[in-house]
């Protein structure tokens, strides 16, 4: 089974959007519970996912098992409707296990160990704990193999949130392992490695650790395998436990990806396939300058590990979380337009953490469905209005978003691009990703983002930025898809080292250079406190470079600095199409504007949407839906007509969507198909600048 024959809608068990909450009964006494079934079922909850935590109540001592709590709360849930999100529980082991076992706990860079006490105290490797979880698995799967109130399993839970890298002997045995596959040979590691650097050749595997902390910078190569297996080795720890339940029951199996801006040890891209719902959970990160934009980008990276197909929020929170510097509640319409910015970017189903705030616990101050003031609060109002929404967006069930625009995004390249020993520790990978997606965000632009490697013929414009490191073949595509007619918009620092963290010679960047029609010789990073100015009066910051043009035009100049007249942004007719390269951190305004400028040459189809107003568009059903949500204090308009399905009101010609609200509108229009998409981006002209 995989994401291509389960829909999300399934889940709810009558195939509506789904409406959803973490809800742990273990938390409170059974008598609450009757309570809890009754206000889920006012507030429209149709999915509830229980036992996350589980294990430590299923299974109190070492073989001891009790299911009757457990059988009670499905029973209630079924009796009313609701449908079971069925967690396998064994997302942290409990006291009994670590006390036994000690060995199974995860070891740091710098050989200490991490204790338990808190969660996901266990190591990916460990046999012994395998052996144990999967062990309660069985049981599980055997026990509710059929029950008919799951209509999804959930494993684990936010697998590596905590423990996704451990570096312990028995970490080090799983990685070896993974090497002699990954390699055959010493002599290929050693290739593969570079390891005559620094005298650190192999002549034995029973040599080779994990990157452990050293005195000295590490073998660049050796930590980016590390990530790969790490990630490798959760993965894996995800398909026995899905084994094992398959071995007992047809019902789907997922887990909840953390497709967000302060994870990054998994890669999705390699895990997606193995899932029969692609799932996230996501919460907004004020740690960061634009929170509500990076919600934006891991709704359409959940989309682009979708394939395109909906998806499932698996958790979000009403208001605050509880492990960020300063917790900040959601204000007046927030928690609304955060749950819709979602829908509009392919979700069919909205859960959140949790249904009951906790008392007591590390996060008894995170948030919930029903809080701590309970029903007589604004936060269970709005969770009533949101469910009374979604029944009213029924319709929206299974459609899909369509973009012009792809956003090339790796998980291995940001592993590697944000290694030490690199011309700059100012630039980070995701700050340069989430630059270039902001941009297009504030131009209205819908972006799909994709693997490298993505077939992109469906696309008029791919924007690549800081793709540090890249395959042949997967550079290969986007020279393709240029020849082919597309527009191609790469950022600096792109294209520099291949899989195995080999620089390309013969000048950067590399992969790119024929491309982009440009060579650079060396790289000039900036004091963040000294930008240098463009030849347009706009700074460039944190980055330049020894660039010449090859077969490249200039867009724009250094005006200050070392390298006067030197180009800073350049485009370069390729094939049928052209290739953009900005070799600098470009001024936001300038960075929108030089991909407005991209996007039309290109051929991609601009939107009339009033700053501070997001839309997104999904289709289906012979019907367009338009998302427009008003981030303002202000009310905005929009040009459209159809039926607004939020208020049931017809729109002709423009819809007024009010101070901080929602519409959502219903439109009929000739909807192009893939051909048309990728015949109009063969056709688009040039301009002439």
């Amino acid at each position: 089974m995989n994401s291509s024959n389960t829909t999300v809608t399934e889940l709810s068990g009558s195939g509506d959007l789904v409406y959803g909450c973490d809800y742990n009964p273990e938390q409170w006494d059974p008598a609450v519970w009757p309570e809890d079934i009754r206000l889920m079922k006012e507030a429209g909850v149709n999915l509830a996912a229980i036992n996350i935590f589980g294990w430590a109540e299923l299974e109190p001592a070492d073989g001891v098992l009790t299911f009757d709590r457990l059988d009670e709360v499905l029973a209630l849930l079924h009796a009313n409707g609701i449908s079971v999100n069925l967690g396998t529980g064994t997302s942290s082991p409990p006291p009994w296990l670590t006390a036994q076992h000690p060995e199974i706990l995860p070891q740091m860079a710098d050989g200490t160990r991490r204790w338990p006490g808190g969660r996901q105290a266990w190591c990916p490797s460990s046999p012994v704990f395998r052996e144990h979880a999967l062990r309660l698995v069985e049981q599980m799967a055997q026990r509710y193999g059929s029950h008919p109130a799951v209509t999804v399993w959930h494993v684990s839970n936010e697998l590596g949130c905590h423990n996704a890298l451990c570096y312990c002997d028995i970490s080090a045995a799983a990685f070896r392992t993974w090497l002699q596959r990954r390699y055959t040979t010493v002599e290929e590691l050693n290739r593969a490695w570079g390891t005559s650097f620094w005298s650190q050749r192999y002549s034995d595997w029973a040599q080779i650790l994990p990157p452990r902390a050293t005195i000295s910078a590490l073998n660049p190569t050796q930590e980016l395998d590390f990530q790969r297996f790490s990630s490798d080795a959760l993965l894996d720890y995800y398909q026995a436990e899905a084994a094992v339940i398959r071995d007992h029951s047809s019902i789907p199996i997922t887990t909840n990806f953390m497709v967000a801006a302060h994870i990054r040890n998994q890669d999705y891209w390699s895990w997606a396939p193995e899932m029969d719902v692609i799932a996230n959970d996501h919460y907004l990160d004020h740690r960061l300058d634009a929170p509500l934009v990076e919600l934006a980008f891991a709704a359409d990276t959940t989309r682009g590990l979708a394939q395109g197909k909906p998806w499932l929020l698996m958790e979000h929170s009403t208001g605050a979380v509880n492990w960020q510097p300063r917790n900040i509640a959601k204000g007046p319409g927030e928690m609304v337009r955060n749950s819709l910015g979602h829908l509009a970017r392919g979700a069919d189903g909205l859960c959140f953490f949790q249904w009951r705030a906790s008392l007591q616990g590390s996060e008894k101050f995170h948030s919930a469905m029903l809080p701590h003031a309970g029903t007589d609060s604004q936060t269970w109002r709005d969770v009533v209005g949101l469910g009374a929404s979604l029944r009213k967006l029924r319709e929206l069930a299974g459609t899909t978003v369509h973009a012009e625009v792809a956003l090339v995004f790796s998980w291995e390249a940001w592993w590697a691009h944000d290694q030490e020993s690199h011309p700059s520790g100012d630039v980070s990978y995701l700050s340069q990703v989430h630059a270039a997606y902001t941009a297009l965000w504030e131009a209205g632009l819908t972006v799909d983002v994709v693997a490298p490697g993505a077939p992109l013929s469906r696309y008029k414009l791919v924007v690549v930025p800081n793709l540090y490191l890249i395959r042949d073949e997967h550079a290969a595509v986007i020279r393709d898809f240029v020849d082919d007619g597309g527009s191609a918009f790469v950022t600096f620092f792109s294209g520099i080292v291949d899989e195995n963290e080999r620089v390309r010679p013969g000048g950067y960047p590399g992969a790119f250079r024929d491309l982009l029609g440009i060579r650079t010789e060396e790289f000039f990073p900036l004091d963040p406190a000294h930008p240098l100015t463009l030849d347009n009066g706009s700074p460039a910051s944190l980055w330049s470079e020894a660039l010449r043009l090859t077969s490249a035009e200039a867009i724009l100049s250094y005006a200050t600095g070392n390298h006067v007249g030197t180009p800073a942004v350049t485009r370069n007719h390729f094939g049928a199409g052209e290739a953009w390269y900005a070799a600098t951190v470009l001024d936001s305004g300038v960075l929108k504007d030089l991909l407005l400028r991209a996007a039309v040459t290109a051929g991609v189809v601009l939107p009339e949407v009033q700053s501070g107003l997001e839309s997104v568009t999904r289709r289906g059903n012979g019907h367009e839906y338009v998302f427009l949500i008003n981030h303002t204090t202000e009310d905005r308009k929009h040009r459209v007509s159809g039926l607004e399905l939020l208020t049931d009101e017809a729109v002709s010609g423009v819809v007024v969507v009010p101070a901080g609200a929602v519409r959502v509108v219903r439109t009929t229009p000739e909807i192009s198909d893939t051909h048309g998409l990728a015949q109009g981006r063969k056709d688009a002209g040039h301009d002439s600048h």
